[in-house]
């Protein structure tokens, strides 16, 4: 008997509970592997916008673009593809690891200061 003050879940056994639970864990990771798609797509005009600033290194936003790549790809193969995944998934693994150089360039070098310029100089 459920432990829930529910009392329509007494309409259930125990197996059916169990089946329905498992259920809608595999559905909670079927939603994460959707919204990783999304996570991966917002990479691709973040690794641009990085590449075209001026301010943020070029390989840092390719490095995002490539990891962008990874999320989207791994995300792919697990929904449409499952059989793939554990082939394709240690390449987009290190392609996520594209998001690790924004991370430090920001909190190594992006939150500084600018140097003043002198008059002289400008």
């Amino acid at each position: 008997m459920p432990t829930s003050k529910a009392s329509w879940l007494g309409a259930f056994t125990k197996e059916q509970l169990d089946a329905l639970t498992y259920m809608f864990f595999r559905l909670h990771a079927s939603g994460l592997q959707v919204a990783q798609l999304f996570w991966g797509a917002w990479l691709f005009p973040y690794g641009l916008v990085a590449m075209r600033s001026g301010f943020i290194p070029r390989w840092v936003g390719a490095a995002l673009l490539a990891a962008g790549i990874g999320f989207v790809v791994a995300s792919a193969t697990a929904l449409f593809v499952p059989a793939y995944l554990a082939a394709v998934r240690p390449a987009a693994v290190l392609l996520m690891a594209g998001e690790l150089p924004m991370i430090v360039w920001l909190i190594g070098w992006g939150a500084r200061e600018p140097k003043a310029v002198s008059r002289a100089t400008a």
